[in-house]
C-alpha cells in the first residue's frame, strides 16, 4: 500500500504536474487569441487550432535561446536523477533545433490531455458525489447518482487521476532526457574536458610525487646518516643539504599550488605560466619547471646525501624542446630518488644524450647487499623495490611524449631506461 501512494504524496510529481501545466496553458493563451472559436464545439477547435500551434512551436524550436530555457525549466521542474542528462545549452546546430520543436510539440501534446483531465477529472468527481445525474466528461449519465455508488466512485477517479499526472511527469522526463539531452557533440565536449581535467590533476600529484618525494627521502637519509655518525662536522653538512632540500622543495611546492591557483594558457597546463605567472626571486617565473640545466644541483644533493653519482650528459645547448628538457629532467630525479630511497650509499650511474633524434635517459644503481650484509653508509636496509606510483608515472610521461620507459634488474643493477623521440608524437 505504502508504494501505491507513494507517489501520489511525493513532491517531485507535483513539480512535474506543474510543469505539464504549463505546456497546456501554452495552448489556452492560443485559443485566447485565435480569431472566431465562438460557437465552435471542441473537435472543431483542437482541428482548427492545433495546425497554429503546431506551427508557432516550430518557430520557437529555431530560436537557440528556446533550448537553454526549456533545460532549465526541465531541470527544476522535472528534477531528473542526473541534472546532466538534460542539457542547459543553446541550440548549435538544426540537430538541436529539431529536437528541441519535438520536445514543444511533445510537451504541448501532454500537457494538453493532463490540463484538461486535471480541470474535467476533479469537477466529474464532484458530479458523481453529490448529483443524482452526474456529468462524466460531458456526458450525462441518467440515474447514476446513487449516493453510496457516486462516493464510491468519485475518490477512484481522484485517485486515477493522480496516477495519470504520476505516469504523464515520467514519460515528460523521458521526453526531456530524449530530445533536451547533451547531443553526440556536447557529450564529446564533456569528456575531453572530463580527461582534460584528469591528466592535469594526474600531473599535479606526479609533480608532488616526485618533488616533494624527493626531499623528504634526501631530508630521512641526512637526518639518519647525521644520527649514527654522531660527528659534528658531518651533523653540520646534513643539515646544510636539509636546509637547501627543505628550500627546493619549498619552490616545488609554491610552484604546483601557483598551477592550481591559475593554469595559465589551457593549451599548456604544465607550461611556464605567460602573463598570468607570478614573479620568483630574480623576477624568475615561479611556475617555470626544473629542466636538464638543473640536473648537476641534482647529483650534488645525492652526493651530500652519501651516494656517489658518475653522471654523463651529453644534450647540446638549447636542443631540446622545452617540454622534453622538464620531462627529463623528473624522470632523472625520480631515478635517483629510488636509488636513494632503496640502495642508499650505493653508486648511481646517469646517462642522458641524444641519439638517432631520440632523447636517452639511463640512471642504474647498484643492487644494495643482501640482508645480514654489512652496508657501507647506513646501518638501515630499504625494502624490496616495486613498481609503485613513481615508475608508473615514470611509464606514463613516456608515453605522453610517444616513447617508452623499462626498469629492472640487469646484471647486478636496478636500471631505468626511458627513450622518446625529440619530435614529439613521432
Amino acid at each position: 500500500m505504502p508504494r501505491i501512494f507513494a507517489p501520489l504524496l511525493s513532491a517531485v510529481t507535483y513539480a512535474r504536474w506543474l510543469h505539464l501545466l504549463i505546456g497546456w496553458i501554452f495552448a489556452g493563451v492560443v485559443l485566447m487569441i485565435y480569431p472566431g472559436v465562438e460557437g465552435w464545439s471542441l473537435g472543431e477547435v483542437l482541428v482548427r487550432a492545433l495546425p497554429l500551434d503546431l506551427a508557432l512551436l516550430a518557430l520557437f524550436a529555431l530560436m537557440p535561446a528556446m533550448r537553454r530555457a526549456e533545460g532549465v525549466q526541465a531541470r527544476l521542474l522535472l528534477v531528473p536523477d542526473r541534472e546532466q542528462d538534460i542539457a542547459v545549452e543553446p541550440s548549435r546546430g538544426w540537430a538541436d533545433r529539431r529536437r528541441t520543436a519535438g520536445w514543444l510539440i511533445g510537451r504541448f501534446v501532454l500537457g494538453g490531455v493532463v490540463g484538461a483531465a486535471s480541470v474535467l477529472g476533479p469537477a466529474t468527481a464532484y458530479d458523481l458525489a453529490v448529483r443524482s445525474e452526474p456529468d462524466v466528461f460531458g456526458v450525462r449519465v441518467p440515474g447514476g447518482g446513487v449516493p453510496h455508488w457516486g462516493l464510491l466512485l468519485s475518490p477512484l477517479l481522484l485517485f486515477g487521476l493522480g496516477w495519470l499526472v504520476v505516469w504523464a511527469g515520467r514519460i515528460q522526463l523521458a521526453m526531456a532526457v530524449r530530445l533536451l539531452g547533451p547531443s553526440p557533440a556536447e557529450r564529446l565536449a564533456a569528456a575531453e574536458l572530463r580527461a582534460e581535467r584528469l591528466l592535469e590533476r594526474n600531473l599535479l600529484a606526479r609533480e608532488l610525487h616526485d618533488s616533494i618525494g624527493h626531499a623528504l627521502t634526501v631530508t630521512v637519509l641526512q637526518a639518519g646518516a647525521a644520527r649514527e655518525v654522531g660527528d659534528p662536522v658531518f651533523s653540520a653538512k646534513a643539515l646544510e643539504v636539509i636546509e637547501e632540500t627543505g628550500r627546493q622543495a619549498m619552490d616545488d611546492l609554491e610552484r604546483t599550488l601557483a598551477l592550481l591557483r591559475d593554469p595559465g594558457d589551457p593549451g599548456d597546463p604544465v607550461g611556464a605560466g605567460g602573463a598570468g605567472g607570478q614573479g620568483g626571486p630574480g623576477g624568475e617565473d615561479i611556475r617555470e619547471r626544473p629542466g636538464i640545466d638543473r640536473l648537476p644541483a641534482l647529483f650534488e644533493t645525492a652526493r651530500a646525501a652519501g651516494s656517489p653519482v658518475e653522471a654523463r650528459v651529453d644534450v647540446p645547448p638549447a636542443g631540446l624542446p622545452g617540454v622534453l628538457s622538464r620531462e627529463g629532467y623528473r624522470i632523472v630525479q625520480e631515478g635517483v630518488t629510488n636509488a636513494l630511497k632503496y640502495a642508499p650509499g650505493e653508486p648511481i650511474s646517469v646517462r642522458v644524450a641524444v641519439h638517432d633524434g631520440r632523447l636517452e635517459l639511463r640512471c642504474a644503481n647498484a643492487l644494495p647487499p643482501h640482508r645480514g650484509a654489512p652496508h657501507r653508509s647506513t646501518p638501515h636496509h630499504a625494502a624490496p623495490r616495486r613498481g609503485g606510483k613513481g615508475l608508473r608515472g615514470i611509464r606514463e610521461r613516456a608515453v605522453l611524449l610517444g616513447g617508452e620507459a623499462s626498469a629492472g634488474a640487469e646484471s647486478g643493477e636496478w636500471v631505468l631506461a626511458v627513450r622518446v623521440p625529440l619530435r614529439l608524437g613521432a
